[in-house]
């Protein structure tokens, strides 16, 4: 698995300490995210019959997509307990997953009709973005879904006191600039009050 700084923390005991705070489900968590991933895979003009998430953590979005979706569900996770939990829950049938960083994922071109990320291009710095997306369209064959913080320009983010941890920026046109070929279906934004997950904007791509 190939390494860097940051992927050093999410996999030591800063990833712990994350782990301890997001792993538990709570009332409504699954259904919540649910709801609104159902409304984005509305846009997909065919449903899919695979999906990729990588960065998985423990599983909370394809616990919710194996409620909504009969696609065959994989998944990535570079952290050794998150991805432990991940494939030990007893209601998330995985037909595939692997312990390893979205730059080199252990997939054959165009084998998932859907790739996606949420909350996990934040935390790839920003020289090492490109690799992850180029990963995420070579896997993918039909759609990439990415769900992220935004921000017009590329910023850093002082994360729980920490430097260098956390990057934002316009994730879809950095997608879509390196690879012009995509068609955007669709482009959403999570709203915090009524969803498990934070403000965030999500893009929605189709290879042509």
């Amino acid at each position: 698995m190939k390494q860097n700084p940051q992927l050093h923390e999410w996999t030591g005991a800063f990833g712990r300490e994350y782990l301890a705070r997001n792993a538990a489900v709570v009332p409504g968590d699954i259904e919540r995210r649910a709801d609104q991933l159902g409304s984005m895979l509305s846009a997909c003009p065919e449903p899919p019959n695979s999906i990729l998430e990588v960065g998985a953590n423990v599983g909370k979005n394809l616990m919710a997509l194996h409620r909504i979706s009969a696609a065959a569900l994989y998944a990535v996770e570079p952290f050794e307990e998150a991805y432990r939990l991940l494939t030990s829950n007893p209601d998330l049938p995985l037909a595939g997953s692997a312990q390893c960083s979205g730059d080199a994922l252990p997939f054959e071109e165009d084998s998932m009709d859907f790739t996606f990320t949420s909350g996990v291009l934040i935390h790839v710095p920003p020289e090492g973005l490109a690799g992850v997306v180029d990963e995420l369209v070579r896997v993918s064959r039909r759609y990439l879904w990415c769900n992220e913080y935004f921000s017009k320009q590329p910023e850093t983010v002082t994360y729980r006191g920490e430097q260098d941890l956390l990057f934002k920026r316009d994730f879809g046109r950095f997608i879509l600039e390196r690879h012009p070929g995509l068609r955007v279906l669709a482009t959403g934004f999570f709203w915090s009050v009524i969803g498990p997950y934070d403000d965030t904007t999500w893009w929605l791509f189709q290879k042509r």
